[in-house]
């Protein structure tokens, strides 16, 4: 499920503004989230061990009360709704490769029917469905790279000519064409494309012996998830120049198309298509299981607790759908640029979770009722050090001019929910 959900869009398509913002360089900002992902994955595989079945939401209140976790259980419905919409406007811009004619807002909309249709199915159903999708798109991502390597170096014939080698690594404008600097400004998309990896503090809930699987999980999953960023970045890269990505297709298809591979180009679409189908399944799962949590502990509307006979919360589902329904609204009128607006929402949200988190584990930490069976390494330092990291990226891009419009809907939405916890909770005292 996680595994599903961080491999989306972030790659498959918004790889093309992290290259756009960094050029070639921008595999060191995906190596840089990694670490900062390493920390965040590490400090719940160990707050999972010692409170079994409990996710994000809980261990931010059994560490800080019911006020934060309030506001960050609705923060991470919020991200990942907001999540949803981009993961279907994508689908409906890959499926424009083949149907330019059909406006976004038609194909965002048949792709939301088609998730949510998904989502009504059976928790062993959906789980089912979601392990074929995520795998369909980690073999085309490793089929890419032996692909786009052998035509690096000339090992597989191109149709173009020469194999280019290293030449594009260092060509036009060299490995860091808008300097050092650029390495930071994509960072709020590769926080978006990284998130995700929290669905695993959301499944807890649902899945067998977590104390023994957890930490067994984090280690094996991290790498894969930071070598199925930075190989693609690398080949596609190295086979067309940074600055010739352009349009709404993805780098993905560009390169091969660029490369005269057309026929394989259609195929990667596809692929395409069914992976961010996939990551938007995923957040569909994280979004209505976190407000299926917070209704049930009555933090939201006693609707969004709601389950079928089969325990699917269609309650929550149904918010889904409204805000999706929204979403190809607002595609009608943004068209593609909906895509880019929505883009740094929830990479600012990632960062306050992600911190939110860290703090937790260093709070609780010399508290445990009992030992944990998995411990993240350099504690306190790592986890502090990685909690400053997250606040001081955070803080940049709320002075960014360039996000302004993205962070200012991101803070009237921090600020609602402290007004609304501030008054929800006085009552409650009261």
């Amino acid at each position: 499920m996680a595994m599903g959900g961080v491999i989306g869009t972030g790659i498959f398509k918004g790889s093309a503004e992290t290259i756009g913002l960094a050029g070639p360089g921008v595999v060191l900002t995906y190596l840089f989230g990694g670490l900062l992902l390493l920390v965040v994955m590490g400090a719940i595989a160990e707050l999972a061990s010692v409170y079994p079945n409990r996710n994000m939401k809980d261990f931010v209140r059994q560490a800080f009360g019911p006020r934060p976790a309030f506001i960050v259980g609705w923060l991470y419905a919020f991200l990942m709704l907001t999540v949803c919409v981009i993961e279907v406007v994508a689908a409906g811009s890959f499926l424009q490769y083949w149907m330019p004619g059909v406006p976004l807002w038609i194909l965002s909309l048949a792709s939301a029917a088609l998730i949510l249709g998904i989502n009504r199915l059976s928790v062993e159903t959906f789980g089912e469905t979601e392990f074929w999708l995520a795998g369909i798109k980690i073999v085309m991502i490793v089929v890419f790279v032996i692909l786009g390597a052998g035509l690096l170096f000339g090992l597989i014939p191109g149709t173009t000519g020469e194999a280019p080698g290293l030449i594009n690594y260092t060509a036009h404008g060299g490995f860091l064409p808008n300097g050092w600097l650029s390495i930071f400004s994509a960072l709020l998309v590769v926080m978006f494309s990284y998130g995700g990896s929290e669905l695993i503090g959301l499944t807890l809930t649902e899945a067998k012996d977590a104390e023994k699987v957890m930490p067994r999980v984090v280690k094996s999953f991290i790498v894969r998830v930071v070598l199925f960023y930075t190989l693609p970045i690398l080949v596609i890269c190295g086979l067309i120049p940074w600055n010739q990505l352009a349009g709404q297709a993805s780098p993905f298809v560009q390169v091969l198309e660029a490369t005269g591979l057309s026929s394989a180009a259609h195929i990667i679409n596809f692929i395409l298509v069914t992976a961010v189908l996939s990551a938007a399944n995923s957040s569909i799962y994280g979004a209505t299981r976190m407000l299926h949590s917070m209704a049930a502990a009555g933090e939201a509307p006693k609707a969004l607790a709601a389950t079928t006979d089969k325990g699917v919360p269609v309650g929550s589902l149904r918010l889904c759908a409204a805000v999706l329904l929204l979403g190809a609204v607002a595609a009608f009128f943004a068209g593609d640029s909906l895509f880019s607006f929505l883009l740094a929402v929830p990479g600012f949200v990632v960062l306050i979770v992600w911190g939110s988190v860290c703090l937790a584990q260093l709070k609780l930490r010399p508290q445990y009722p009992k030992a944990p069976t998995f411990r993240i390494w350099g504690y306190p330092y790592i986890t502090a050090l990685t909690a400053v990291v997250l606040a001081v990226i955070a803080a940049g891009f709320l002075v960014n001019p360039q996000n302004r419009l993205s962070i200012g809907v991101c803070v009237g939405v921090l600020l609602l929910l402290i007004v609304w916890s501030v008054a929800k909770f006085k009552k409650s005292e009261a």
